[in-house]
């Protein structure tokens, strides 16, 4: 079973607990630049299977994973993915970049 963590939580928790996760945004690139948070890293859903050397590059010091979408679908999907490829322990923002825009940082367009 995966883990998932509203916005609010993630938001407290990145600077204790989640301090240092990687915060691996699956969106398509045009989402990414539409809407996304502060530090994290866009490598989309369609791309992820060949760049799982690079997802596991960004998890060599063993930080945490939070996957981020638009809803949080694709990112809990791609986090079933990672799990099964042995990567980290993924955690999916529930709700993704619109529950943050909405319930955490209002700057971040919502679309």
């Amino acid at each position: 079973m995966i883990e998932e963590i509203d916005a609010t939580v993630l938001a407290r928790a990145r600077s204790d607990e989640l301090a240092g996760a990687v915060l691996l945004d699956v969106r398509e690139a045009w989402e990414f630049k539409t809407a996304r948070i502060e530090s994290s890293v866009n490598i989309p859903m369609s791309t992820l299977p060949a760049r799982l050397p690079e997802v596991r590059d960004l998890l060599a010091d063993g930080a945490p994973l939070v996957l981020i979408c638009h809803h949080g679908g694709r990112s809990l999907r791609c986090a079933h993915f990672l799990a099964r490829q042995g990567v980290g322990r993924p955690i999916n923002l529930r709700g993704g970049i619109d529950a943050w825009s909405r319930d955490v940082d209002s700057g971040v367009p919502r679309y």
